[in-house]
């Protein structure tokens, strides 16, 4: 399937959440009134875009439809053009959406670093063998740092997922610091000339104070051995959070300046409006979306196509 394809069937759920109220609430020839629009405000939130999204599609809706006939096509076009402004937000979304490289930032000289954080459970590791993969596949020579020390199947798992790529892996000793591992990656990826090291982190909860803090040494370390890096800070986000999301953004940011986010679980949640929220609420890019189980279910995130694939019929 193509990008718009993959995402049509990832936001199956949300969409069709979207698409009932819409039906149930807004008939063909009926007059739009206030009553219905407070109650589509109130089924947006159900898709936890958040209050401000939710309000502002509402708004105009109200300033361009109230009190007029319903034409159930202009409304759909009203909230796909919405949905698109509000996931561009205001530094928009620069890259060309077919280059997988095009949402990254990059060093200026040697490896670019790429630092990715997450909560327990939201499908991190599996994330960073499908972005390893993504850049392995477009010709770039990737390092792995498995710097989830605290749990032995992760490092294997990342392990097993670098042989099957064909890139390297970095590992140390279970219980080993954290930011050790991090460095040793850093410091394989200048010795091999790497384009990339991607480096995993032990799952937190963003509560955990102490494992924040141990996050924050993990950053200061990479910068000690490669200046400037890391280049990227990615937040790996379970979209069945739904607006707990925001919460993680929030804090995970505030710990280690994320950069951009990587939307995980895209395809099993009726809550894919939280992209819109995080958008909205921290100004903080979804860069890629996971939208299967697949190491090739990986795609630069296109808001237009995201707005699209839940606004589109079928």
């Amino acid at each position: 399937m193509g990008l718009f394809d993959r995402l049509k069937q990832g936001l199956k759920r949300t969409k069709e959440l979207l698409q009932t109220d819409i039906r149930d609430l807004f008939k063909a020839g009926e007059i739009l009134d206030a009553e219905k629009l407070e109650q589509f405000y109130s089924r947006l939130i159900r898709t936890d875009m958040g209050v401000a999204a939710a309000r502002e599609i509402t708004e105009e809706l109200r300033e361009k439809y109230l009190g007029r006939t319903v034409v159930l096509d202009d409304i759909w076009r009203t909230i796909r053009e919405r949905l698109q402004q509000q996931l561009t937000g205001a530094t928009g979304n620069t890259w060309q959406t077919d280059q997988p490289l095009a949402p990254l930032a990059r060093a200026t000289s040697g490896p670019t670093v790429v630092l990715v954080a997450g909560v327990n459970g939201v499908g991190k590791t599996t994330s960073i063998a499908k972005l390893a993969n993504l850049l392995h596949k477009t010709g770039h020579r990737v390092v792995l740092a498995a710097g989830d020390t605290f749990r032995a199947a992760a490092v294997e798992q990342l392990t097993m997922w670098s042989q099957r790529i064909g890139c390297e892996i970095v590992t140390k000793p279970s219980g080993s610091d954290p930011a050790a591992v991090a460095y040793a990656g850093c410091a394989r990826a200048l010795e091999v000339n790497a384009d990339f090291v991607i480096i995993d982190t032990a799952g937190r909860l963003q509560t955990q104070q102490n494992l924040m803090k141990q996050l924050e040494k993990v950053r200061r370390v990479i910068g000690d051995r490669i200046p400037g890096a890391p280049h990227e800070v990615l937040l790996v986000l379970d979209a069945t959070t739904g607006q707990n999301g925001v919460s993680q953004a929030r804090k995970f940011s505030e710990a280690v300046e994320c950069t951009g986010l990587i939307l995980a679980k895209l395809d099993g949640t009726a809550k894919g409006g939280v992209v819109v929220a995080i958008r909205k609420e921290m100004n903080l890019p979804v860069k890629y979306v996971g939208v299967g189980e697949q190491i090739d279910d990986l795609e630069v995130f296109n808001p237009a196509s995201f707005a699209e694939a839940l606004c589109s019929a079928g």
